[in-house]
């Protein structure tokens, strides 16, 4: 599940960016990136936790009022910097976020490889901004001509927000199946996955519905449906502060995530999962399947609730592939000395990636 954050107005992006991608590290992510709107558009991104963007230190950082950043789960392709967002088209124009998953990316990506584009990453978010440059490039269509001819071809779930060099007063979004929020301020303008990033500068919030299409300057938003309708935005008044928003609207974190879990798990299956070709996708283990088709035990070692994951692994583990599955606690393991024989497959969990006791185990 990604996240997105963006600002447009007169203060610092980046800093505003930066703490909006931090709220948005709970809903997981193995990258992350920011743009920002200088002379032209520049951005970095880097594999791994949100604070490695904090060594970004080009003068634009202290410049920019206009800036896009994103948190990526790997869906197509797999964690690296390279497929990491903000995705830039061919020719440089257009550079894009984009949370969700585009269903047929494949045969987009045929048709523009075929035209004789290059493409740098897996994603499918890079097919996204490429087609969109080519619809731009071909009929000569704005920006927002480009984006909703492309987006009725699309398949799929997605919230996207693109700028475009030339243009720095203007941020276009858009959504389908996937979250977004825009913040109203005084002369500036916010947009997130959730309030979460929003709720310190304003309480006053737009959710964007599917179909719909927001063209956002400091000063104005504009929202249209994909067939060029317009429509008035709907400001509501936020009332929970910002624990209330981090916890769903629960009384606490327990219930939050006991009721998160039907869309956690989607969100983890969503573009890894093929039912009708009965192909199941997982970047990264890919390279190792005779080793784990060949595996003669399955060592689980976790800590916490990732230790009740791979209690919930061991029967499926057991019951679907019937090769025996022991769970072990990590700060038990590491002290110990299990008998592990050739054959053996270790398979660490850590929901952070920094859990000492497993990492060390």
């Amino acid at each position: 599940m990604c996240g997105i954050v963006a600002y447009i107005g007169s203060q610092k992006a980046y800093p505003i960016i930066l703490k909006g991608l931090k709220r948005l590290e709970y809903r997981g992510y193995d990258s992350a990136g920011i743009a920002l709107f200088g002379e032209h558009v520049e951005s970095f991104k880097r594999k791994g936790r949100v604070a490695e963007l904090e060594a970004w230190d080009e003068e634009i950082v202290e410049t920019a009022s206009v800036g896009i950043g994103h948190t990526r789960w790997a869906t197509h392709g797999e964690p690296s910097n390279a497929n990491a967002h903000p995705h830039i088209s061919n020719n440089g124009q257009l550079t894009l976020v984009h949370n969700g998953i585009i269903e047929n990316y494949a045969s987009l990506k045929q048709e523009l490889v075929q035209k004789g584009y290059v493409f740098k990453s897996e994603t499918d978010t890079e097919v996204l901004v490429n087609f969109i440059e080519e619809i731009q490039k071909n009929n000569d269509y704005t920006l927002e001509e480009a984006m909703r001819v492309a987006l009725k071809r699309v398949v799929g779930a997605y919230v996207i927000i693109v700028m475009e060099n030339g243009f720095p007063d203007r941020l276009i979004a858009a959504r389908k199946g996937s979250p977004l929020v825009i913040g109203v301020g005084e002369g500036e303008h916010f947009l997130a996955s959730d309030a979460s990033p929003i709720i310190e500068y304003t309480k006053k919030v737009i959710y964007v519905n599917d179909y719909e299409l927001a063209i956002i300057s400091k000063d104005e938003i504009i929202l249209k449906n994909l067939g060029n309708e317009p429509i008035t935005p709907y400001i509501q008044q936020l009332d929970m502060e910002l624990a209330q928003i981090e916890k769903g609207g629960f009384d606490h974190f327990m219930l939050k995530e006991i009721f998160d879990q039907p869309a956690s798990l989607t969100d983890c299956l969503r573009g890894r999962l093929d039912l009708e070709n009965q192909v199941l996708t997982l970047a990264g283990i890919d390279q190792h399947l005779s080793v784990f088709t060949q595996a003669k035990r399955i060592v689980i070692v976790a800590c916490g609730t990732s230790w009740h994951a791979g209690l919930v692994a061991e029967y499926m583990i057991e019951a679907l592939c019937r090769i025996p599955v022991e769970v072990e606690y990590a700060s038990e393991f590491r002290y110990r000395n299990p008998v592990i024989n050739s054959g053996d497959v270790i398979i660490a969990i850590s929901q952070s990636g920094e859990t000492a006791d497993t990492l060390v185990a």
